[in-house]
């Protein structure tokens, strides 16, 4: 059974999958976010291929908004090495605020283009 919350954000996914798309030039940087976590994938979606992914997963003890930019230059620093170098950011369906935004400043940081 999903929430009202969850059903709300699988809306605004969808809505926002609709003009999103990764290509073999510019994959889609996905994230996804949980209470205690933060995961970011580079998806090719021609090919259903996952380029590079980094998580927070196994990470020293930090607040979750240093955690999420750590993440974010270490997908961009993995997406390099794949041979990527701009990507289509997707929020996934969260508010770009917060984990979202520092993930996405921390990819820039790392060196990706978006």
């Amino acid at each position: 059974m999903t929430t009202k919350k969850v059903e709300r954000r699988i809306k605004i996914k969808f809505r926002i999958r609709k003009n999103v798309n990764g290509t073999a030039e510019r994959p889609r940087l996905s994230v996804f976010r949980s209470n205690k976590q933060i995961y970011a994938q580079v998806i090719n979606d021609l090919t259903g291929t996952t380029l590079a992914s980094a998580s927070s997963l196994g990470m020293e003890k930090m607040p979750k908004q240093e955690q999420a930019q750590k993440v974010g230059e270490l997908v961009a620093e993995k997406a390099k090495a794949a041979g990527v170098e701009s990507v289509v950011f997707d929020r996934n369906g969260y508010l770009y605020h917060g984990r979202v935004k520092e993930l996405a400043d921390g990819a820039r940081k790392g060196g990706l283009k978006f």
